[in-house]
């Protein structure tokens, strides 16, 4: 790491930037704030954003040793390297779950039950990691099945940025359930910050789950969506309205987000809010704006523009 200049002799300070002064009052803000939520001294840290991105790297390189980890793998070595980058990465991710627990319960140092818990969780989300690899084949088979430009599996692994947003939802969705919401969220938000995919990891969602081009696609966080489902770019799954308590405060965790079932096809631009159902096998058209449930086999476009000609006030 460089060495630190200190500020005093900083050659800005000789243009009229006094460095101390900055950093003084960036120093009284910091306190204030931490003040304000109660997190005085040095607070715990939070999981390390970059750690989450190797993290994720390597859990992919597990599932997909032979495209996503090292080039030129044999027969014999697969299973040696898919065990040793499992081990380094399950390794890293206990460190940060450590952290989230530590961080959440607020105390200077990690407790004996939460550093039980962090490996059970680390534990827990290992043995899932088979059937991570399942959705994940269903999904890029749908993906496959469902884009005429597609010329190969592999290419829709290595390139489709939804099958990329689905594949960081499908490892943080367990972690979100298993008990580490800030690390899930952070690892869905690393695919939302490359893909402008956004889903959030409390969403449920079943296999053979299709996202062409997938640019500004958002998924709430209690949304459910079936089996056989295909979205495409600027979809919002959404809530219609955010209540909020007696002090003014949004009320948080209520279910908002709509329920979408098996065989539906939402296409560009639509806008899907509330706690509404999207009947099975229904079509949703480009640009639609839906806030009332649809009984299954249903075809929603845009209203109609009516032309109509008005001879001597007829009509008027």
């Amino acid at each position: 790491m460089a060495k630190l200049q200190k500020a005093g002799h900083s050659p800005l300070k000789k243009a009229g930037l006094e460095i101390d002064t900055v950093v003084a009052e960036l120093r009284t803000l910091r306190v204030e704030s931490l003040e304000s939520r109660q997190r005085r001294d040095r607070p715990p840290k939070l999981p390390s954003r970059k750690a989450l991105v190797g993290i994720a790297e390597g859990l992919s390189a597990v599932l997909f040793p032979n495209r996503l980890g090292l080039p030129e793998l044999t027969d014999e070595s697969v299973d040696y390297y898919v065990g040793h980058m499992l081990d380094v990465t399950l390794r890293d991710l206990l460190v940060q779950v450590r952290r989230e627990l530590r961080f959440v319960s607020g105390l200077e140092a990690i407790s004996n039950a939460d550093r039980e818990r962090a490996s059970a969780i680390t534990r827990a989300f290992a043995k899932r990691l088979p059937r991570i690899r399942s959705l994940l084949e269903s999904d890029i088979q749908a993906a496959y099945e469902g884009d005429p430009a597609a010329r190969s599996i592999d290419e829709v692994l290595v390139c489709y940025p939804g099958i990329t947003a689905i594949t960081h939802y499908r490892l943080a969705h367990e972690l979100h359930c298993l008990g580490a919401p800030l690390i899930a969220r952070m690892i869905s938000e690393i695919a939302h910050s490359s893909t402008g995919i956004e889903i959030h990891p409390g969403a449920q969602i079943a296999g053979s789950f299709f996202i062409d081009h997938g640019t500004g696609v958002v998924i709430g966080e209690t949304a459910i969506i079936g089996e056989h489902v295909r979205l495409y770019q600027a979809v919002t799954l959404g809530a219609k309205r955010f209540p909020v308590d007696e002090h003014g405060a949004l009320v948080k965790g209520n279910i908002r987000h709509p329920v979408v079932e098996d065989d539906v096809v939402i296409y560009a631009g639509a806008t899907i809010l509330g706690r509404i159902t999207i009947g099975r096998g229904s079509t949703i058209g480009g640009n639609v704006w839906l806030t009332r449930s649809v009984p299954p086999g249903s075809s929603i476009s845009q209203a109609q523009i009516r032309n109509e000609m008005f001879d001597g006030g007829a009509g008027i």
